[in-house]
């Protein structure tokens, strides 16, 4: 059975870079970092599957949001008409679903925490989780939560539910600054639910998602 933690260098070879690059990643919170020089696997593998190539730039939060809105057939007013017009074009450029993940990444940042079972139910009320049936996915029905949640308000949430950082945990907090009305709107696309799903450790999700993708760049 695979350790679930790597050290720097491991990182740094697992994702072929230099182990600068890898501490950079650690300390950005690109990937987790559970003590100093100890990196959660998950999270080296949540990044390799995001497809984050080395000179391709992730967009900015709004703009990624922005991408999202057109992909699922909306305006995204927040945007000037001129920026607008540019990401429209971008996005008509790109036909690589590993470019779509890289350009996308900063829409939200991931934590994952342990909770108690009775916080479960109150947390998913108080998180925009996507509809995993846009895919063709049942809901799990397993002890776990994964969601979208305003930035701000994620210190809050941790202190009244006692949560506590573990890179394995069954509570997933997508957390973003963007503004959390609008967001909450668009997780409910099938755009939102092929993206977390195409970066997921789990490789029929992560299948489905990467095909969906595929069609949704295929037909914009």
């Amino acid at each position: 059975m695979a350790r679930e933690f790597l050290t720097i260098t491991e990182t740094a070879n697992t994702l072929g870079v230099s182990t600068r690059h890898a501490r950079r990643l650690a300390d950005s919170q690109a990937i987790t970092q559970i003590a100093r020089g100890i990196i959660d696997r998950h999270s080296v593998e949540r990044y390799l599957h995001s497809g984050r190539q080395g000179r391709t730039r992730a967009w900015a939060e709004h703009t990624a949001w922005g991408a999202i809105a057109m992909l699922a057939g909306f305006d995204a007013p927040w945007l000037g008409t001129t920026q607008a017009s540019r990401l429209r074009s971008a996005l008509r450029e790109i036909d690589d679903v590993d470019e779509l993940l890289t350009r996308m990444r900063n829409r939200a940042q991931v934590h994952t925490f342990d909770a108690h079972r009775a916080a479960l139910r109150r947390l998913r009320s108080l998180t925009a989780a996507t509809n995993l049936r846009l895919l063709g996915i049942s809901d799990p029905v397993d002890d776990s939560v994964d969601g979208y949640l305003a930035e701000a308000d994620l210190d809050t949430v941790i202190r009244t539910f006692g949560l506590r950082a573990n890179a394995n945990g069954p509570v997933v907090l997508r957390t973003t600054g963007f503004d959390i009305i609008t967001a909450r709107r668009l997780v409910g696309t099938s755009t939102v639910a092929a993206l977390d799903a195409a970066i997921s450790s789990d490789p029929r999700l992560r299948s489905i998602g990467r095909r969906t993708l595929e069609e949704i760049v295929g037909t914009y």
